[in-house]
Formats: C-alpha cells, structure tokens, sequence
C-alpha cells in the first residue's frame, strides 16, 4: 500500500485537517530513512506505512497514525526525541520515545538490555495504551515479512513473540492480531506440524464447508421467520489452534471437529439471546459446552455466546453469536474502545476502559516495587502472561486472578490491608488453607482480623501472584526493619565464610557503603534490610564487595594465558608442511594436535576457525559454531586461530542428520537404500514416530565434502513424504 491509499482509507473516518497531518509526517519519515533498506532490499519506509496502515484499519485517531510513521525515526536514524517533540508535539514524542529500544546505554548483557528494552515499553504502554497498539502492529508487520531473515532470527524472533506479543494481544482483546502472529509463529517454530495441520484441512476443508452451508442455511431461514437481521457465516478454525488443542488434549488432527465454527452477528442482545433459542431448538446442544461470555465479559473485554450443538450428521459444531460491535472488540479488543470516538484525546489508561482493564495500574506498581529488570519481566510474565482463573466475592464482584492462585493472592487482590490481616478464608462456603488452589467461579471469602499480627515468612513461598509477594515483601521492609538489617548482615557473614573470606575484613563500612551505592541505596541499613526481606540476596552484595579481588585474580589469569597463547602462536622451523593427517592445517605453525568438535562436526568445504584449548591443542570448529567464542573479548578472543583446509582431503567426515517425515510403513527403509545408493557408508541409524504420526529419523553418515553431503541430502529430499532434512550441531 503506498501513501496515497492509506489517506484514501483514513478519509473514511478522518477530518481533512487529520489527513494533511499524517502527510507530513509520512515526509518526515520518508526523508529520516531515505536511503535504508529492508532486509528484503525494499524502502525502509514501507516498514511504517505498513504498521500506519494496520493503525487505520482499526481506525486509531491521527496521534497514533502519525507516531505509527515515524515509530522508527529516533531508533534507526540521527532525529532525536527532541526533534520530534520540537515539530509533531509531546503526545507523538511520547509515544515514539516509547517505542524505541535503549541501544545507547551499556549494559552487561544482550538478555539485561532486553529487558530493560521490554520494561520500558510495558512502562510506557502503562502511561499510554497507544504505545503497545503500534508495537504488535510492528511486530506483526515483521512477522509478515520474516522469511528475509537468517534462520536463526526467525525462530528467535518467533519465540519471542509467542512468548511476549500474542499473550499481550490476547489481554487487549485484539485477537485478529493475536491469530495471525500465533500461526506466522509456528510455521517457523515447527514448519513440519504447520504444513500438515494445513494440508489436511485442505483435504478436509471442502466437505465441511458443505456441511457448514446446510447448516447456515436452516438458520438463517429460522431468522427470517422469527424477524431478526443477522449475518451468519462459517468461521475456519486457525492452525495454531488446532495444532494447540492437539498438542494439549493428546488429539489426532481426525479427533477435532470444529475445524469450522458458525458465527452469527445480530444487531442487538436480545436478538443474541433469541438466536440461541433458535439454535437449541433446531439442534440438541452439548452439556457443560454453553458459555455466556455477554452477562460476564472476559477481561479483556470479549462478548459473545458460545454454544457447541450435535448437528444432524451427529457431530459436535461450535456456535458463536454476538453483536456488531461485539464483534469490532473481539477483532480489535482495546482498540474499538478508543477515546477519539467518546471526544477525548488522552491515552491514559484513567479513561472509559481503565476499570475494565485495571492490570495497567498493576504494571505500575510492579515496576516501582520492582529494581531488576528481568524479575520485573519474570513478574509480568507470571501475572499477567498465564492462564486466567475468575473468581467471586461474596457480593458477586469478578476479580481475575493467574492459574494456580490461592486465597491470599485474592486477599492482596482486594487490597494491601486486607491481605495484611488474612487470618483464613473460605472458598464455596467451607473453610480452606491458604495454599488452597481457586478455581474459575470460586465464591471467596476472606477472614480478616484488626489483632492479626500480619505477614509470615512463609506467606512468600504460599503466595502465587507477584502482586502479593511484593506486597507481603514491602510489609516487612516496613514493619520489621530492624530485624531485617540484622538478618542482612547475618546472611552476609555466612555468604563471605562459605567463599573461605573472613567477614571483619570485608565488612568495613567503606566497603559496605560502597556496595550500598552501587545498588542505589542509601545506606547500608537499608540494603541489609533489603537482603533480611529478601529484596536481594547475600551473594549478589557478596559479589559487589569482592569484584576488586575477582578483577585482580582476572588479570593474574590473562597473563598466564598470554603466554599460552604466544607459545602456541611461535612459528616452528616446518611451517610449511602441505598436508597434516587431519586434512585441516594450522596457518603458521606445525606439530600441534589438530580435533574436530564434536558440537558442529565440520566437514571440507565449510567455512572454520580454530581455538586453542587447555592442554588439548586446536579444536577445529564451523565458523558458525554456536559454542565457539568468537565475538568474546579478553582472554577468550586472544585463542581463536586461523585454520584451513588442505587442498586435497582423503579422509571420511561423520556428520549426524535429522529427517522429518510423514510416518508410513517402508519409509526408514527407503532411506536407507537411497543413502546407499549414494555410495555413503552410515555410521549409526536411530528413529522414532510421535503421536501426531510424524516420523524422526537420526542418521549418521560418512563423508567425503560439503558437496557429497548437498548430494546426500537433495537425493533424501526427493523421497516421498519427506518433510525436511537437515544437518544437526550438537
């Protein structure tokens, strides 16, 4: 979609005014990234006009339109957050400082400066939704176009966002986002399963279509009789949700039958509850599978009712039935609620939908309860990124709560002094522990009492939500202070007698105060009584005070290793010797033992380096090797070596490979034959099938170059249900 079509689009629902802004700063970001390339070799630009064109298919106002253009311009160029700020206004600055990453600031490692990239977002998402809105449009924009990525990346970049965006996509409701990164994800986390799940409901897809299209067209001649204007049309179930219900049900794909639901939009609720009478009437519905997800919404805002019928032919099918801007909010979730249709223009979460969405406040609190980026990661993760379960007061008020919650995660749910006082619960009218695990539709009542003498040590390791831990936690950092500075230092003792160091020489207030800023406390009581309410440990204040010793046993280490490293580098008188028995040949130096690693098994042909190992002389290694350091710095970078291959190699390489296929009898047998044929000796055969019929097969061969491999596995390729061969590093 180029410019133009984009304005066409947004003129539906946008003053001209809007337009003539979103112009200008499509030739803002046009000008920031002229001359950048996509790893696809397009314009950078159509990056964000592709994420600004998925922001006005939901129809988000001209803000989110704007910074949606220019969401890379501080990232990838030399325009800064003041520039932006100084042209587009404080809301689009905001919300593009928002959405860039901290690649400026140093940080100890890539995992560290990832989640405090993550933190800043969730952060900024907090303070305006708009934020996240264009982050999944992002990635889904990237997701589209993964396929020009190295294989590496994209199954990075596809972990990530399963395991990050599709749960966040999931909590705003915008499931049409949530399905396609979940399907675009899978096919590259495990293609085998994707390309079969699709294949057969190919197969499958035309005689249920048919099936579905008797079905529609009793019900909407029902309809008709009764009145009521409705839409109805048959909805194809995705391949990440098929591939889901077998992987966690223990199905075979012939097992699941609503590979296509009916969804019918009406125009009012009570045409939604008349419609399923209608359904119940014309088909028996299934017990237990009627859900009214209209009288108690899900959190993240869904409304529809949801009835599974035992249709003519007797098989179970999957009715839907809501409104049409139940349906808008089923797509689209937080985004169908946008302020710009209720005449405001704040991203703040305080607005219309902020009680209906309140675990943004809850980022909040985490993040000022929480110091370390990657707790307060692992925090959001467990709260907010798991299994839901809903549970009741006893005057009927919803809270949600994460999978696997008990009644004192209820009770600081409610509020701090509440759980403060806990005493007991009780859970359906009958008194539980407070381990006891909730269930959805849980009526809980929580015991309090004004005489409690608040929080127990063990409530830490009963709690299950963040949420409460670090409410338990602030408890004592508040009420027990003293005890815990005490604690602190007893656990800093301990810490320093099991290193073999004497505390009294450690222990001085320098060195204590020392460590103290360096976690940026105040004092040192205040990081002791951190460690007494366990805030932090002992060994990270233990590895503050002690980094000068580790530094200078460090350095007596470099220069030890120096020495090896010229000893082995010392040109011998032989240098030139044209052919080791290896086949490999360290460049300027003779007589050393040469080994392959085992983890990457190279072969003549790939491209490698070596890496001078204690005592074991030069293990050769594909410069692609995972567990060779070659971008270290220091010690280990001082021991890559140069090697190569001698010009004629005799010798046979063992390289392990996988192959994935559809398992049927004969197969393994026909692979066999086909490597023989290739004149290949095999070394070690090993097979096995899963339970979606998947056949996995472990070969290990011996040969010649990278060329008789190629040859080996095009040849393999060719075989008749085979789904991929690839070469294993260990």
């Amino acid at each position: 979609m180029g410019m133009e079509q984009l304005l066409e689009k947004a003129s539906t629902y946008m003053k001209e005014q809007d337009l003539e802004r979103i112009r200008e700063a499509y030739e803002y970001a046009d000008e920031a990234h002229r001359g950048q390339l996509r790893k696809s070799g397009e314009p950078y630009i159509l990056h964000p006009l592709a994420v600004a064109e998925i922001m006005v298919q939901m129809q988000m106002d001209v803000v989110t339109v704007e910074a949606a253009l220019l969401h890379d311009v501080v990232e990838d160029t030399t325009v800064t957050v003041e520039d932006v700020r100084g042209i587009f206004g404080e809301t689009i600055a905001g919300l593009v400082d928002g959405l860039t990453k901290l690649e400026k600031i140093q940080f100890r490692s890539k995992e560290e400066q990832q989640n405090e990239n993550y933190r800043k977002m969730f952060v900024a998402m907090a303070n305006d939704i708009r934020v996240i809105l264009i982050k999944l449009a992002d990635r889904l924009h990237n997701m589209r176009t993964l396929k020009f990525q190295s294989e590496e990346s994209q199954r990075r970049i596809a972990h990530e966002t399963m395991e990050i965006y599709c749960p966040i996509a999931h909590r705003l409701g915008m499931s049409a986002i949530k399905w396609e990164m979940e399907d675009i994800a899978l096919r590259y986390l495990n293609p085998q399963q994707y390309y079969r799940i699709a294949n057969l409901m190919k197969k499958k897809r035309t005689e249920r279509e048919q099936y579905i299209s008797e079905l529609v067209d009793k019900i909407r001649e029902k309809l008709e009789e009764m009145g009521i204007q409705g839409d109805i049309s048959g909805r194809p179930k995705h391949i990440y949700s098929i591939y889901k219900k077998m992987t966690e049900r223990g199905k075979q794909f012939n097992e699941i039958y609503d590979l296509l639901a009916i969804r019918i939009l009406v125009d009012n609720v009570k045409d939604c509850y008349a419609t399923l009478g209608i359904i119940h009437t014309l088909w028996k519905p299934m017990p237990g599978r009627f859900k009214d997800y209209i009288a108690m919404p899900k959190a993240n805002m869904y409304q529809s009712l949801h009835t599974t019928v035992v249709g003519p032919t007797g098989e179970p099918t999957e009715v839907q039935i809501r409104t049409w801007d139940m349906h808008r909010t089923s797509e689209y979730g937080i985004a169908a609620h946008w302020a710009y249709k209720e005449g405001k223009d704040s991203g703040n979460v305080a607005g219309s939908f902020g009680d209906k969405m309140n675990w943004f406040r809850e980022i909040i609190e985490l993040q000022q309860e929480t110091r370390d980026a990657a707790e307060f990661m692992e925090s959001l993760k467990m709260d907010f990124f798991t299994d839901l379960v809903f549970v009741f007061t006893p005057k009927g008020e919803v809270y949600e709560l994460p999978a696997g919650a008990v009644p004192l995660d209820f009770a600081y749910r409610i509020h701090t002094e509440v759980g403060n006082r806990t005493i007991g619960a009780k859970v359906n009218g009958r008194i539980v522990p407070l381990d006891h695990k909730l269930k959805t539709g849980d009526i809980v009542e929580i015991l309090t009492s004004k005489h409690s003498y608040g929080p127990s040590q063990d409530w830490l390791k009963v709690a299950q939500s963040s949420h409460a831990r670090a409410k338990i936690r602030a408890w004592f950092k508040k009420e027990k202070r003293e005890e815990n500075v005490a604690k602190g230092r007893d656990a800093i003792e301990r810490e320093l007698k099991r290193l073999g160091l004497e505390p009294s020489e450690w222990m001085t207030d320098d060195k204590l105060l020392e460590a103290a800023r360096k976690f940026t406390f105040n004092d040192t009581d205040d990081m002791m009584s951190a460690i007494g309410f366990s805030g932090i440990t002992a060994a990270q204040v233990v590895t503050r005070l002690t980094e000068k010793l580790r530094r200078e046993a460090e350095e007596a280490q470099q220069i030890q290793l120096t020495s090896e490293v010229k000893e082995v580098r010392a040109p011998s008188a032989a240098a030139n010797r044209p052919r080791t028995s290896s086949g490999v040949r360290v460049k300027g130096v003779d007589n050393l033992l040469v080994r392959f690693a085992r983890c990457c098994n190279p072969v003549p042909g790939d491209p490698i380096i070596g890496y001078i190992t204690r005592g074991r002389g030069v293990s050769v290694h594909r410069s692609d090797c995972q567990n060779l350091p070659t971008a270290a710095e220091g010690e280990e970078a001082q021991r890559v070596i140069e090697v190569e291959w001698c010009e004629e190699v005799e010798a046979s390489y063992s390289v392990e490979i996988e192959i994935l296929g559809h398992d049927r009898r004969g197969l393994l047998n026909e692979v066999l034959q086909t490597v023989s044929e290739s004149k290949t000796n095999i070394a070690a055969v090993s097979g096995r099938s899963d339970r979606n019929k998947v056949a996995i097969m472990h070969l290990t061969i011996l040969i010649r170059n990278k060329e008789h491999l190629q040859n080996v596995v095009d040849k393999i390729k060719r075989i008749k249900d085979i789904f991929s061969v690839q070469r294993l590093m260990q």
